[in-house]
């Protein structure tokens, strides 16, 4: 259940790049492609001081840090048409389509507000099937004097959708926007896009959330969402295997579940499609059976992981390990997001809290028909028809 109601609200103004749309993951591999011509390599360095910016201080960002031999509207230039291209590649976050679904269905106004131009925003949404419709605002970083952090594009939106600021709801994704929009009077809930940063944010906004998955709507008054089931949400199964790999060999030593590692390498792209947290399906051993299978992907904050990890619990009880046997996953729902825990015995009674409701799930007929998925027994090769 939600905690406590925060503040009511009527409407509700989302950014768009990194808040609806993984815009990052296209421009960065646009980024790659033109650095590599001055022999340089993006590393996603700036990530940070582009996230939430204009086209120009973002490329002026990226100029400078780079060395760059040609002036910011001159790399802009060179950047634009190649990153129009790739716009029909950029897909939604998690969440995005879910939640915009949700409101529209519930009438509840929505304005989009971004530092991007009108004619880019109305692009990039075009390739997004119903988006147009959900939105009776759409305000661009061109039809105002100044862009986030300046309050003016929020306060723009509500003008536009004829409401108080105060009764505005904005969801964002950067500190220039969480900065706009606190600054523009309105409730701001900030769905973090640079991993580890959630520090950051807390300070200021109203909430931060993991992913828009974890949005709870009725917090703020608006219509909650219908469609979780006994503490888990219903997800388009996906499928990732791999052989089983050592992993700290904290699993059993320190908190007494013996997880069945995988690797991450290749699988960066689908990990991104996903939020980071706890999930569950079912597990197929390739010598030894399906069974029952609770799992995290994330960056083990507890532990202050340095990379990510996919750590899946086969909630059997085996005589032996199975390292380097192939392990194949149908994931079928989403249970919670990565958190810190203050305690390893608060860590340990979550895992266990996350096996309970995995195990009672998977007896339900929505999950369990997954049982018998093909993929489960495939061999490795037909992968690629699932990524």
């Amino acid at each position: 259940m939600a905690k406590p109601l925060k503040k009511l609200v009527s409407c509700v103004v989302l950014d768009l790049d990194g808040t609806l749309l993984n815009t990052d993951g296209v421009l960065s591999e646009v980024l790659k492609g033109i650095l590599g011509k001055y022999g340089k390599e993006w590393d996603g360095r700036e990530a940070q001081k582009t996230i939430g910016k204009t086209s120009l201080e973002a490329a002026a960002a990226i100029v400078e840090e780079y060395g760059l031999p040609c002036g910011n509207d001159e790399f802009l230039a060179e950047l634009y048409p190649v990153f129009s291209a790739q716009l029909c590649n950029i897909k939604p976050l998690p969440g995005a389509n879910r939640l915009l679904k949700h409101l529209s269905c519930h009438g509840v106004p929505m304005a989009l507000a971004s530092n991007s131009l009108r004619g880019s925003i109305e692009s990039k949404i075009s390739y997004q099937q119903g988006w147009k419709d959900y939105f009776s605002v759409i305000v661009g970083g061109d039809e105002v004097t100044a862009g986030k952090p300046s309050p003016e594009i929020f306060l723009e939106a509500a003008k536009r959708l004829n409401r108080e600021p105060s009764s505005c709801l904005v969801i964002e994704d950067s500190i220039p926007g969480l900065t706009a929009g606190k600054a523009a009077g309105m409730e701001v809930v900030v769905v973090p896009s640079v991993p580890k940063q959630t520090d950051l944010y807390t300070p200021a906004a109203d909430e931060v959330i993991n992913s828009l998955l974890d949005l709870q709507p009725e917090k703020w008054g608006l219509p909650p969402f219908q469609d979780w089931i006994e503490g888990t949400l219903p997800t388009e199964p996906w499928y990732i295997g791999g052989p089983v790999i050592k992993g700290f060999g904290r699993g059993s030593k320190v908190l007494g579940i013996p997880t069945a590692n995988l690797s991450t390498k290749g699988h960066s792209s689908l990990l991104s499609e996903h939020p980071l947290g706890v999930y569950f399906g079912w597990a197929g051993l390739s010598t030894r059976g399906v069974y029952k299978m609770v799992m995290s992907t994330g960056w083990n904050p507890y532990f202050n992981n340095t990379e990510k990890t996919i750590e899946p619990w086969l909630l059997h009880e085996f005589n032996e390990d199975f390292y380097g046997e192939e392990l194949r996953l149908v994931i079928v729902g989403y249970i919670r997001p990565e958190v810190n825990f203050s305690s390893l015995e608060s860590l340990i009674e979550k895992i266990h809290e996350d096996r309970r409701i995995a195990e009672r799930a998977l007896d339900l007929p929505l999950y369990s028909k997954y049982r018998d998925d093909p993929y489960l027994n495939s061999p490795l090769h037909s992968e690629s028809n699932h990524s």
